[in-house]
């Protein structure tokens, strides 16, 4: 396909994928406070004031927070950042399949193979990781918000929250996505599976710490929620990069297939002493003969002449 008919697919391409998330973002514009209610119900159940400030004040050290909008122009602006932002989330079926359609005819077979079999894990992870940020969240405010001083308000701006909400599921998704990762270094031939196993210790510290900071919470109980999945996904992670470097020593050992071309040895070699070729001899010829002397000229047929036709 020439260059062209390329840009012309890819504007194609872009062009349904923007279609499908303006679109969703309009269905979403009419739903943004559901969406939003949904993103805050968590810390709302865990640290919300039931009851006015005035109320809570007469009570015996009550700690809560209340959420607020601040500006005119907040609410407009956050409704569209919402629905955005809920229009790329739920139309990403629809662009990554083009981006998908884009890519995938300058794949071979089995790259798409483990195209489709990336995709089909790394989705579930995400999701799983966000899960587990949405469960983590109510414990992780209401320790946040136990550092309050006695007699201070917590006003919570909404946007920040959504972003607080946001960077959390993002992080967590990512954190899961972390044992494929680790699969796909192996496959490529970078990282192996024992080395992997070497360095367990170190990897089961690092993912514990960043379970602490994740889920600041004084119960263990939480922290080993979130460490748990990701030891477990790590090990599996480790367990399938050492088969993987099994079979490949296994068919490094059996050589090539007979519809397989085999490895060129392309290491530059010693080609020797150069043989001295002696001045006005071909190098072909063998030594001791001289060249063919040229015969002269065949002798002009009598009765010719170089006369000129006016002669």
């Amino acid at each position: 396909m020439p260059l062209a008919e390329h840009l012309r697919e890819l504007r194609n391409r872009l062009a349904k994928a923007l279609l499908a998330i303006l679109v969703v973002t309009i269905a979403a514009a009419f739903h943004y406070k559901g969406i939003v209610n949904f993103s805050t119900k968590p810390v709302l159940d865990s640290v919300g004031c039931p009851t006015s400030f005035a109320v809570l004040a007469r009570t015996a050290d009550t700690t809560c927070a209340r959420i607020t909008i601040n500006g005119l122009l907040t609410p407009f602006t956050l409704a569209l950042k919402v629905s955005l932002m809920a229009g790329a989330v739920l139309a990403s079926p629809v662009w990554l399949y083009q981006l998908w359609a884009f890519v995938a005819p300058g794949l071979h077979r089995h790259e798409r193979k483990y195209a489709y079999a990336f995709v089909g894990t790394g989705v579930p992870l995400f999701f799983g990781g966000a899960f587990f940020a949405y469960r983590v969240l109510p414990t992780t405010a209401r320790v946040l918000i136990g550092f309050t001083p006695h007699g201070v308000d917590n006003l919570l701006p909404l946007d920040d929250l959504l972003d607080l909400v946001t960077r959390m599921v993002v992080v967590f998704g990512l954190a899961f996505e972390m044992p494929l990762l680790l699969v796909m270094l192996n496959l490529t031939g970078v990282l192996s599976g024992r080395r992997m196993l070497g360095r367990w210790r170190g990897m089961v510290m690092g993912i514990t710490i960043f379970s602490a900071v994740a889920t600041p919470s004084t119960d263990p109980l939480t922290m080993l929620a979130l460490a748990a999945p990701i030891w477990v996904l790590y090990f599996s992670a480790v367990g399938f990069s050492l088969l993987n470097d099994r079979r490949r020593a296994r068919s490094e050992a059996a050589g090539p297939g007979d519809d397989e071309a085999a490895d060129l040895d392309l290491t530059p070699q010693d080609v020797g002493a150069v043989e001295a070729v002696a001045a006005g001899l071909s190098p072909a010829a063998p030594s001791g003969t001289r060249p063919a002397r040229r015969s002269p000229p065949a002798a002009a047929p009598a009765g010719s002449s170089d006369r000129s036709p006016g002669a």
